[in-house]
């Protein structure tokens, strides 16, 4: 199993119309996550950053990720989460969410 952190920025004005998607996250958009091995995948809100988290299960998470990229549903889902968003300063060219560093774990 890898453990993922990932971090992007809340837009302050879209706070609101986040948490009403997520409060009503789409059924189709929930399999998908299933389908593509991610268990355990939380978001929390700290001062306009979102922090997710989630466990990967599969063996190729390259392809798992390209999987639910390709899916209608999630891309009609990120149109409407992409609004709320915008990556983190130091986000790499190109990326949306930026993914952590993992320093500690305990089990």
């Amino acid at each position: 199993m890898k453990r993922i952190g990932q971090i992007i920025k809340l837009k302050p004005e879209m706070e609101a119309k986040y948490r009403e998607l997520h409060a009503n996250a789409w059924p189709e958009v929930l399999a998908k996550i299933e389908d593509c091995n991610i268990r355990n995948y939380s978001i929390f809100l700290r001062e306009g950053y979102l922090f997710a988290y989630m466990e990967y299960i599969g063996e190729d998470f390259d392809a798992d990720m390209q999987k639910m990229a390709e899916d209608p549903m999630t891309q009609l889902w990120w149109k409407e989460t992409d609004l709320c968003q915008e990556p983190v300063d130091s986000a790499p060219e190109g990326a949306w969410w930026t993914d952590m560093e993992e320093v500690f774990h305990t089990d």
